[in-house]
């Protein structure tokens, strides 16, 4: 059976294939998310830094006309005053996030998908596609049950967000790719992985 490899830690994005029975092995990838340029749009920050962590991805050694797939991704938000977000970098700063999120947000995910083949003792790519997709939300959490969220979800998502499991509690609206706010748009994997032959 083919299998993906994917170039993240996200618990999230393990969870969201794990759930599509799609068969995946974690690899690390080494890139520094600080050296992209935050000034451009949302959609080309995270497009930017889906492929720089394609870039820094550290694949296995294959034999000969192997071919294996192998994704990154990365997801950020844009609140309401039109300031890209991304991880909290301390409690503090994932309470302010999070009421931010209370007057709407827009959360973008890119993927960058790769089918390689291995020649002359290297990985060659041979097809790349690269996604962008969108959503809004609403993401109530009050002040009074701020720290009783922050204890419970676990770990701190895109901006603070966690909109699965415990969370999906304080989602109070969502228009677009649900899997997209979760952190990886699942409908858009599927076909992209179709085009690239992962199921045939």
């Amino acid at each position: 059976m083919k299998r993906l490899y994917l170039a993240s830690t996200s618990a999230s994005r393990k969870m969201l294939l794990t759930q599509a029975r799609i068969p995946f092995t974690i690899i690390h990838q080494s890139a520094d998310e600080s050296q992209c340029d935050w000034s451009l749009s949302l959609q080309q920050v995270v497009e930017s830094i889906a492929l720089y962590k394609m870039e820094h991805a550290s694949l296995f050694q294959g034999q000969e006309d192997d071919i294996c797939y192998v994704l990154t991704a990365d997801t950020l938000t844009l609140n309401s005053q039109g300031e890209i977000q991304g991880k909290p970098v301390d409690r503090q700063d994932a309470i302010k996030k999070l009421q931010s999120a209370r007057d709407g947000a827009r959360t973008g995910t890119a993927f960058c998908l790769e089918r390689r083949i291995f020649k002359d003792g290297d990985w060659h790519m041979q097809e790349r596609v690269v996604q962008f997709v969108q959503a809004d939300y609403r993401f109530n959490v009050p002040d009074d049950q701020l720290n009783f969220y922050l204890d419970n979800i676990g770990f701190w998502g895109s901006c603070a967000i966690a909109i699965e499991d415990f969370g999906a509690q304080f989602l109070e609206s969502v228009n677009g790719s649900y899997t997209t706010i979760v952190g990886l748009p699942m409908y858009e994997l599927r076909q992209a992985l179709i085009r690239l032959g992962f199921f045939s």
